[in-house]
């Protein structure tokens, strides 16, 4: 086991996670927004897409649909996208 620098008092995998922490900043908090919110629009459609194979109000379950399937698309691609700045070197 390595030890703590006397000065800091940080071992190097501690010292390691909080500079990786300052680089990007509530990461954490990001994620869970990002799963909440995906979650929620895969469940509208869901909702929407049998409003609208039972062809009930396609006026506004259409386009509601849509939004919902773009709302999913864009919490996948920012989800892959902070995974992918995750894992790059420093």
């Amino acid at each position: 086991m390595v030890e703590p620098n006397p000065k800091t008092r940080l071992s190097p995998e501690q010292y390691a996670r909080l500079k990786a922490e300052m680089a990007t900043p509530y990461r954490g908090l990001r994620q869970f927004i990002y799963i909440g919110i995906g979650a929620s629009s895969f469940i509208g459609a869901f909702v929407f897409f049998f409003r609208v194979l039972a062809g009930r109000d396609l006026e506004s379950s259409l386009p509601n649909l849509a939004l919902q399937v773009g709302i999913v698309a864009l919490i996948v691609f920012l989800w892959r996208w902070e995974k992918s700045r995750q894992q790059l070197p420093k």
